[in-house]
């Protein structure tokens, strides 16, 4: 690997994420099986990005003032962007949504605040502990989606299954609903003294 993709590769793969993120976006919306299962690679290929930038950069002791501030951003537009498809299609509650989005956009506002200042603040283990609990949420429902067409198309699928696949949604969401919020109220917590004056 050259000097300059040691130093480039970590931020390249954080701006690959946003991409396929809205890549994404686009197939889940897409009908049959073959347009789920394209949709969980692409998802799955997003996630990647995120585990490598951090392990390249942490290898060659790459760290940048970019990556600080647009690694966590581009894991919120990969993480919120699939919430919000799944709002359209009626497989969570928009309130649940909304809860993280304000969350999210309160840190954001809370990073700016300090870059003003001269800081940047990096994600803390309550974070990416956050992130983990909200990627695993959405594997599981993308995989539950490749499900539900697989047994729709031998008519398997039924209002049962339904049920407990909804109830499940549902127990995972409220999950990671509450790390979301306590990761969110520690980070606030720990740099509240950027907040003074």
């Amino acid at each position: 690997m050259t000097l300059w993709e040691k130093k480039y590769l970590p931020n390249e793969l954080t701006i690959l994420r946003i991409v396929l993120t809205a890549i994404f976006m686009v197939f889940i919306f897409f009908p049959g099986i073959k347009a789920r299962i394209f949709a969980f690679c692409l998802f799955g290929l997003a996630s990647l990005t995120d585990i490598y930038d951090g392990k390249i950069a942490r290898k060659y002791n790459i760290v940048s003032d970019f990556g600080k501030l647009m690694d966590p951003i581009a894991d919120k537009i990969l993480v919120l962007g699939a919430f919000l498809v799944f709002i359209q299609m009626r497989l969570i509650p928009a309130w649940m949504v909304i809860m993280i989005i304000l969350r999210e956009s309160f840190i954001t506002s809370f990073r700016l605040i300090a870059l003003r200042k001269g800081k940047v603040l990096a994600a803390e283990d309550a974070g990416k502990h956050k992130t983990v609990s909200q990627m695993v949420t959405i594997f599981i429902i993308l995989v539950l989606l490749i499900f539900k067409e697989v047994l729709s198309e031998k008519s398997l699928w039924s209002e049962r299954i339904e049920f407990y696949s909804g109830l499940g949604i549902m127990i995972l969401m409220g999950i990671t609903l509450a790390l979301t919020l306590i990761s969110g109220i520690s980070f606030i917590l720990k740099n509240k003294h950027l907040l003074k004056l």
